[in-house]
């Protein structure tokens, strides 16, 4: 198969890239880890106005139907930019709310970037579930419109801010899509992978061409030019798969796709912190920022093993 992205998908990336580049994500992202919102929050509404969450919002609830490709390629743009708030969830959240009188009520506000959803299991944490203005919790009985949430817990990263969502609440669906709804969040996840290794190979490729040693930029020694290449071959492999996957939503491609892009972002990161040294431990550098990241979403919404699995069984566990 080959696969090419037509001029209105690369014009889309790259408008998403520069919107996101003027605004300073690394700041926004520093705010939402002190639970300052209202950076986040501007950001958000620019990113909804580019047509991002319309993208998976039916036009009947005056979204743009779904569009898994331009998802893909949103979602690169906001993991390279590490842009915060729980992204993968509202998505996610437009794909379980299909009984007309709730996606009624809830789909257009997500579309237009006026509230954040999120989701979690019963008795499970949700992200970001103090900015998001929808709280869905999956239970035994159906999809539930949670009534509130509990106190953030400590997070590896601190951007990605965990809370419990309190029992109860309105029952919106007996038996909401699990399937199609998980898969767009692995979909979504594996993107936002990809855009975090992304930004972190760039930003190290800056960083040993001017850190020096032995009086030359430590870029130049053989075994760091190896570990990058290795980096970068990771990342361009995992490209297509995500992209492939879009295109047929199956459910082994789509794992394939998650496993193959987080564990090139986690390496990487391992990669970017090895060659950063001792600054790369620091939260008070940006690279950290992504780094956090990169670990994060390697578990999220399916962990490697359950990836794996996936592929091997030909998608029937799910």
């Amino acid at each position: 198969m080959r696969f090419l992205l037509d001029a209105e998908q690369r014009e889309f990336a790259a408008s998403l890239d520069a919107m996101l580049t003027a605004a300073d994500t690394p700041s926004v992202v520093r705010d939402w880890s002190r639970g300052d919102h209202a950076r986040g929050r501007a950001l958000w509404r620019r990113i909804a106005e580019a047509g991002v969450f319309a993208l998976a919002v039916p036009e009947a609830y005056e979204g743009l139907g779904q569009h898994p490709v331009e998802l893909a390629l949103a979602f690169v743009e906001l993991g390279r930019h590490a842009v915060p708030g729980p992204l993968v969830e509202t998505v996610t959240a437009a794909t379980l709310l299909t009984e007309p009188g709730p996606a009624k009520r809830l789909l257009p506000a997500l579309a237009a970037g006026e509230t954040m959803a999120t989701v979690a299991r019963d008795h499970g944490y949700a992200l970001d579930g103090e900015a998001a203005g929808i709280h869905l919790s999956l239970t035994a009985e159906g999809l539930r419109l949670a009534p509130g949430h509990g106190p953030v817990r400590p997070s590896l990263d601190p951007a990605r801010r965990l809370t419990p969502l309190d029992p109860g609440g309105e029952l919106l669906a007996t038996g909401p899509p699990l399937a199609p709804a998980l898969l767009l969040a692995r979909l979504t996840t594996a993107a936002q992978a990809l855009g975090v290794g992304l930004a972190l190979l760039d930003r190290t490729v800056t960083h040993v061409k001017r850190r020096t040693q032995f009086g030359v930029p430590i870029g130049s020694f053989q075994t760091v030019r190896h570990q990058l290449a290795d980096a970068r071959i990771a990342l361009e492999f995992a490209r297509p798969l995500l992209l492939g996957a879009a295109l047929t939503m199956t459910a082994e491609d789509v794992a394939a796709a998650k496993v193959t892009a987080c564990e090139a972002a986690y390496r990487t990161a391992r990669t970017a912190l090895q060659l950063h040294g001792a600054i790369g431990y620091t939260a008070e550098y940006d690279l950290s920022l992504w780094l956090t990241k990169a670990r994060a979403l390697r578990t999220a919404w399916g962990s490697p093993d359950e990836c794996r699995d996936t592929v091997l069984s030909g998608g029937r566990r799910w």
